[in-house]
Parts: C-alpha cells; sequence; structure tokens
C-alpha cells in the first residue's frame, strides 16, 4: 500500500510529505521510502498561527479559519507528493495535523488540538485520509504522545545494547527499547523563539548554529532555566509550547540585565543538550539515533556528543531513514496501521491503559474501502 505520511511539527516551518510502500510480510512490516517534499507555510499562514499559539490568544473565528487554511495547505502537499513520488498510485493519506494546543495538568493530559481539516485533503487527492491520532489513545489515559515510540520500537527491535530513538524537533522526545517514551522538554523550541525574537522575525531558528556558536554560556541563565519543574517529573510525560514559548524565555531573563544574542542562544542549546542527556543517561542508553531539525545544528549537536561519553551518537539517516522524514514515515505507518484495524500504540511509552487504534478516517471520492483487517500487529519494522 502507498502511504503517503503529512506532518508538521512543533516549530510549524513546512508541511513534510513522506510517502512510502508498505507491506505486510510475515511478522514484519517493510517499509521502502518512495520519498520527501516539504511545503513551506505561506508567511500570512506562518504569522497568523503564531499570533494565535501561546502565550497569544485567539477566537473560534480564527481558529475556523486556521483550522480550514492549515488543511488546504496539507491537502497541496498531499497533491505534490502524489504526483511526484507516488506517480499518482498513493492509496492513503496520514495527517498528524498542526498541533495547536496540548492541555496538559500536571502529568495528566486532558485532551489535545490538531488542525489542519482532513476533508480538504480528502477532496484534493481523491483519497481516504486518517487524522486525528492523538485523542484515542488519551481517551484512553494515555498522554497521546510520542506517538512515534511504536515506529521506533519495531525498527530498532534487535539492536545490540540499549538503543534509544530521539527526536530533536521544537520539543524533545526519546523512545527507549522497554517501550518507555516521553518528552525531555524543549529541542529546539526556546532556541527557534530566542532567534526569531532577537532578530526581529528575521531568523526562524539558528542557521547551522551559528549564533549558538558565537556565544557563551550565561550559567546564571542556564540554572534558572534548569528549575522549571517539568524536567523533574516522571515518564509518561509530555509538553509542548505551551510551556516552552517566548514569554517562558523572557520570564527566565527577568533580572538579568541586557544579554547578548549570542549568549542567550548558546546556553538555551546547552539547557536542551543537558536535558536531553540527563534523559538518555536516565534510562541507560548505549547508543542515541537522532532525527529531526535539531540534527542539522551541529553545536547543538556538539554539545549532547560531549555530554554523553561512551555513547554512539548517529543520526537516522545512517541507519537509512532520512531524518528530515521520520516522523512524517512514521505517521504513514501508523496510517497504515490503522487502515488495517492494528493499534498505533505502545501503553509503556505513553501511559494508556491499552493500546488502540488510532484516528478517524475522512472516506475518499471511492467512499470507505479499506483493506481486510489483520489480526496480528507486527513485531519489527524493515527497511527496504
Amino acid at each position: 500500500m502507498r502511504v503517503i505520511g503529512l506532518m508538521s511539527g512543533t516549530s510549524y516551518d513546512a508541511i513534510d510529505a513522506a510517502a512510502a510502500d508498505l507491506r505486510l510480510v510475515g511478522d514484519g512490516l517493510v517499509l521502502k521510502p518512495l520519498g520527501l517534499v516539504s511545503e513551506a507555510y505561506d508567511w500570512a499562514l506562518r504569522e497568523a498561527l503564531e499570533a494565535s499559539l501561546p502565550p497569544g490568544t485567539t477566537s473560534m473565528a480564527e481558529v475556523c479559519r486556521l483550522d480550514t487554511r492549515i488543511g488546504q495547505a496539507f491537502a497541496a502537499a498531499a497533491v505534490r507528493a502524489d504526483r511526484e513520488l507516488c506517480d499518482g498510485r498513493a492509496e492513503l493519506i496520514a495527517s498528524h495535523g498542526q498541533t495547536v494546543y496540548h492541555w496538559v495538568d500536571g502529568a495528566e493530559v486532558h485532551g489535545t488540538l490538531q488542525l489542519g481539516q482532513p476533508a480538504w485533503i480528502a477532496e484534493a487527492t481523491e483519497l481516504p485520509v486518517v487524522a486525528d491520532f492523538r485523542p484515542r489513545d488519551i481517551t484512553a489515559g494515555g498522554q497521546g504522545a510520542p506517538l512515534v515510540s511504536l515506529v521506533d520500537l519495531l525498527w530498532l527491535r534487535g539492536r545490540p545494547g540499549t538503543p534509544v530513538a530521539l527526536n530533536l524537533g521544537g520539543i524533545a522526545n526519546l523512545t527507549a527499547p522497554d517501550g518507555s517514551a516521553f518528552d525531555s522538554g524543549p529541542g529546539c523550541a526556546l532556541i527557534d523563539a530566542a532567534a526569531s525574537g532577537f532578530s526581529g522575525g528575521q531568523l526562524a531558528y539558528d542557521v547551522d548554529g551559528a549564533l549558538a556558536g558565537r556565544g557563551s554560556i550565561h550559567e546564571p541563565l542556564l540554572h534558572r532555566l534548569l528549575e522549571e519543574p517539568y524536567y523533574a517529573l516522571p515518564a509518561p510525560k509530555t509538553t509542548g509550547k505551551e510551556l516552552f514559548h517566548l514569554g517562558h524565555l523572557r520570564d527566565a531573563l527577568a533580572g538579568f540585565g541586557t544579554l547578548p544574542a549570542e549568549d542567550v542562544v548558546a546556553t538555551l542549546t546547552m539547557l536542551t543538550a543537558r536535558t536531553v542527556a540527563d534523559a538518555v543517561r536516565e534510562v541507560g542508553a548505549t547508543e542515541v539515533i537522532a532525527s529531526g531539525g535539531g540534527t542539522r545544528n551541529p553545536v547543538l549537536m556538539g554539545m549532547l556528543g560531549q555530554r554523553l561519553p561512551g555513547v554512539a551518537l548517529r543520526t537516522s539517516d545512517e541507519l537509512g531513514l532520512p531524518a528530515a522524514a521520520k516522523e512524517a514515515y512514521a505517521f504513514a505507518v501508523l496510517g497504515f496501521l490503522t487502515a488495517h484495524g492494528l493499534p498505533g500504540t505502545v501503553p509503556a511509552a505513553t501511559g494508556a491503559r491499552h493500546a488502540r487504534v488510532l484516528g478517524s478516517i475522512t472516506p475518499g471520492r471511492a467512499g470507505l474501502r479499506l483493506p481486510p483487517p489483520v489480526l496480528e500487529r507486527p513485531v519489527r519494522l524493515v527497511l527496504e
């Protein structure tokens, strides 16, 4: 089955559309990557989205407009991926949508909201669309994240030692071989916020770690940032830009006077490296396989490597899964599982009471024609 996975992370810089040819062979799921296309949000949509996210405020009218416009942007990305990567022969779309709010109260998640109306995608592609993956896990008592953990566990099954999958997106999360998974804290969210804030919006992120590379770590600021209670919470736990946003950084900077932008960004980069490294050591990792936009920041990766002596640090590219596309491929897998009636969660990862089939399905032009259900979920993922 040719599936297109659509993903826009907490950095909301672009929509990634990854196409995969997926098939069940024995107890394995074989994934043949067909490629990735990325579509940046247009300036007006990105600005409207950014203004609506915490600590900003919004209205129901603006939420409706965003849901429509994001859905249309996802639809355009899906059409392009089908044309360029699948020769117009895609069979299913799996859309994560754009997370705009994750309702967390202490260690409990009450709800989550992803925008990007799937009906626009189904109308444009004429294909069935699986969307709204996270709520079903939350209703079963889970965190609704990180959902890529199932794919990580299937993919890394059988590797020697204790391999840990790490995603360095806006928020950093990891998956350990025992099924435990959690958000360690900010990945690039605060770095991005600082880069944008100090540049007056000219920079969306710290390109190649240039700002951090020119700066020095401000130890008092780092100490204050590390006092955030989230880091001490036990797993499973999840977070988002509801906590780690520009306002969080401004509160931390209060009383320090005017610090050089480079020093602030260097300190935030060390914050991510330190909190990720602490989480990696906590699970006893012997190997870290990283993906996500943060892997393109050499300063961040260097700091992380320095704090993990004796632990092999590599990117998912080295194992055949493009670091920039891994999450989009993961949602393609989750959509495939849903279409075949198979659960897409690991209770140990999200804290749910039971594994659940995820998402809601919007029919395509031919109506709802799903493949025959499969009784047993695959136990390993094989890259072809």
